[in-house]
């Protein structure tokens, strides 16, 4: 059997770079090498690409891989059939790329900039595409698309970088008129809480505001839904599935970047501690939001079931999910009979079907 050529593309112009090396460092692990020619490729924080030749993954999370004795740059070719090219010693070469997997979160990577790249250039790559990519990564959007679906989701407003600068007073009236205090503020475009406050009080949520706006000129405010936080994975094209829910224990006042990724206080429960009616409404909001976005390969669909009557609430999708020893996405897939390699070739499978 021919292998095919895998790029396995990491790193990253992203405030989520670190992430991303650490999701791969476990797809490159995982990956079944009987089947697959694995290209790994980083791109670092100032946007250089390097062909990773390396086979000790570790060396992505510790941030070093770049420095690697052999690597070198290279860069993908928008010119169908080149794949990409490497700039060696030896002068230029062309490595054919069959399938992209990019493991890129946030912006520059998950927001529809990267998949227009390989849609250029012909290849096929997992995930969904441009239009979808961009409008699942721009929260606001996402919002709009929703609201013509049966599915219910938390209240909110918009705020600009135009509308704060013109009149913080009037933004944070109407907030205030609209809303209950906790609010949750979100930059309208980052992914793994970054940017992401929750505001007590008015002078908190000036201070979550000019946050947030620190990385995005949009902002996101949310009412607060009091409820179990639940998150569900869903893989597919035409005919998608969803995973079993699980269940964020936060750690934190609420589940943060920190939480996530640093502080290990937060802990994951698979299935969720919700009943099963609970679930299965979960499960089938999380398919019709997948659909709604135009999703195609994998995401993740988070939601909140509120305490108070058991209501399904949508919070936020994430195309490109984490794919790190602790994330969600591929833990509950395993929970569903699906173990991480095994979820791998299925992903290049409806890559190269899509």
């Amino acid at each position: 059997m021919k292998k095919r050529n895998v790029c396995v593309l990491f790193g990253g112009v992203s405030p989520e770079h670190e992430i991303s090396l650490r999701s791969a460092e476990c797809i490159l692990t995982n990956i079944d090498k009987e089947r697959n020619h694995v290209i790994p490729v980083g791109i670092t924080k100032d946007g250089m690409w390097i062909r990773f030749y390396s086979s000790d993954y570790s060396l992505l999370p510790k941030g070093t891989w770049a420095d690697t004795p052999g690597c070198c740059r290279c860069a993908l070719s928008p010119s169908r059939g080149d794949g990409l090219i490497c700039f060696t010693e030896d002068g230029i070469t062309l490595e054919p790329v069959d399938v992209v997997f990019p493991v890129l979160h946030g912006e520059n990577g998950e927001d529809g900039s990267m998949q227009g790249l390989f849609q250029i250039a012909g290849i096929p790559f997992v995930g969904p595409d441009v239009a979808s990519s961009a409008a699942c990564m721009d929260k606001t959007m996402t919002k709009l698309m929703i609201d013509r679906t049966p599915v219910r989701q938390a209240g909110w407003r918009l705020v600009t970088r135009y509308t704060m600068g013109a009149d913080e007073e009037a933004v944070m009236d109407e907030i205030e008129k609209a809303f209950a205090y906790p609010v949750f503020v979100k930059p309208a475009g980052t992914g793994s809480s970054v940017g992401v406050s929750k505001a007590k009080n008015r002078a908190e949520l000036r201070e979550a505001l000019l946050h947030a706006l620190k990385f995005d000129r949009k902002v996101l405010v949310e009412e607060f839904i009091h409820g179990h936080e639940v998150e569900v994975a869903v893989l597919g094209n035409l005919d998608p599935i969803a995973s079993v829910c699980g269940e964020i224990i936060a750690g934190a006042d609420f589940y943060d970047y920190e939480a996530k990724y640093i502080s290990n206080t937060s802990t994951t429960v698979i299935p969720a501690e919700i009943p099963p009616e609970q679930a299965e409404k979960a499960r089938e909001a999380a398919v019709t939001v997948y659909r709604s976005m135009g999703c195609r390969g994998l995401s993740r669909v988070d939601f909140f079931v509120t305490y108070d009557g058991g209501e399904v609430v949508f919070n936020e999708i994430n195309t490109l999910p984490g794919f790190t020893s602790i994330s969600m996405y591929p833990k509950l897939f395993e929970a569903s009979g699906i173990p991480c390699d095994k979820l791998i070739e299925k992903l290049l499978e409806l890559a190269l079907e899509a």
